[in-house]
């Protein structure tokens, strides 16, 4: 596993892993808490050192368990994690990103993660009634007082990237990119690339959808996220196989994964893009590990950019509600 420099100097495996799903959303978790503890110290083995997290997660539950599994290599790791929701009675009722939440949420995630201080702390999502210049400095302060190390973005538009970036440098801006979401393309990387700021791609293998193991047989569990999202209804879903029977084609040909050739594009699009597949599983962690191994040509990179725009995509990556709280 090589790495990769994000912005400020921030140095991360190529590949890292987001650990959401080993406590929420995608339907029953298959193995316990021991089991998920094991497949996170089993991912370092392998050469991740990147690990996403956030408080809202469980919520709680999953920092937690980031925390335990990676204390005993913590100067081994860079652990992200993020604040920004207002959480009541176990459940996320809206937005906050006041200066003294931020605070509190600082203060509470160290003590769940186990460590003094938290690599990378992301506003996971844009709260528009907080000037993001009050954001940025309340981040500011604290990587002053040494309880974070970097401030990043999830889900900004590039307006605001600018304006927080001016007040407090910007590490990272973490969005939703795939084969099959490019929404970033237009203004954020362009963006991103002027200023020296990396990219964390969440959903790389579009929740699973890229890695060729769903078709239109498909259910998902209660509980699974899918199950509310556009893509996944079953029209949609019937439009968008042809997408990826399309990388089934070419990982076949390149005996790859579906999955690897998603990773591999998406490290070629740029050299401070470091995506963070999620899995419960460590043998989905040393596949994805070993995308950073496939080589795509130039005329298969230009192939693959062309997917969307040849074949298309049916139905919203988010639902209604929550599409509302993303570009801002």
């Amino acid at each position: 596993m090589h790495t990769r420099t994000l912005g400020q100097g921030l140095q991360v495996s190529a590949i890292g892993l987001g650990a959401m799903g080993m406590s929420q959303g995608y339907g029953p978790n298959p193995g316990n808490r021991d089991q998920m503890i094991a497949v996170l110290r089993s991912a370092v083995e392998e050469g991740v050192t990147f690990f996403d997290t956030a408080e809202v997660y469980g919520p709680y539950v999953n920092e937690e368990l980031v925390g335990e599994a990676l204390e005993p290599i913590r100067d081994q790791v860079v652990i992200a994690t993020k604040f920004g929701w207002d959480i009541k009675d176990g459940k996320s009722v809206g937005l906050d990103s006041r200066p003294e939440q931020i605070r509190r949420v600082a203060e509470a995630s160290l003590k769940r993660l186990r460590t003094e201080v938290i690599d990378l702390f992301y506003q996971h999502r844009v709260d528009p009634q907080i000037p993001i210049e009050d954001v940025a400095g309340t981040v500011g302060e604290l990587i002053a007082q040494g309880k974070v190390r970097h401030f990043g973005l999830s889900e900004a538009s590039a307006a605001t990237i600018r304006t927080a970036h001016a007040v407090q440098p910007v590490t990272a801006v973490q969005s939703e990119y795939s084969l099959w979401t490019r929404d970033p393309e237009a203004e954020v990387l362009p963006t991103l690339a002027e200023l020296g700021i990396g990219f964390v791609p969440f959903s790389p293998l579009g929740k699973g959808f890229l890695t060729g193991t769903v078709d239109s047989s498909t259910s998902f569990a209660e509980g699974d996220i899918r199950s509310r999202v556009p893509r996944f209804e079953a029209e949609n879903l019937a439009a968008n196989l042809k997408l990826v029977d399309h990388v089934k084609a070419l990982a076949a040909a390149k005996g790859a994964t579906p999955g690897q050739i998603a990773l591999a594009w998406l490290l070629a699009q740029q050299s401070w893009i470091a995506p963070i597949p999620g899995t419960r599983r460590i043998e989905r962690i040393r596949e994805n590990a070993a995308s950073t191994q496939v080589a795509l040509s130039a005329d298969e990179r230009a192939d693959l950019d062309a997917l969307v725009r040849r074949i298309g995509v049916s139905g919203d990556r988010y639902n209604a509600e929550h599409m509302a709280y993303v570009g801002r």
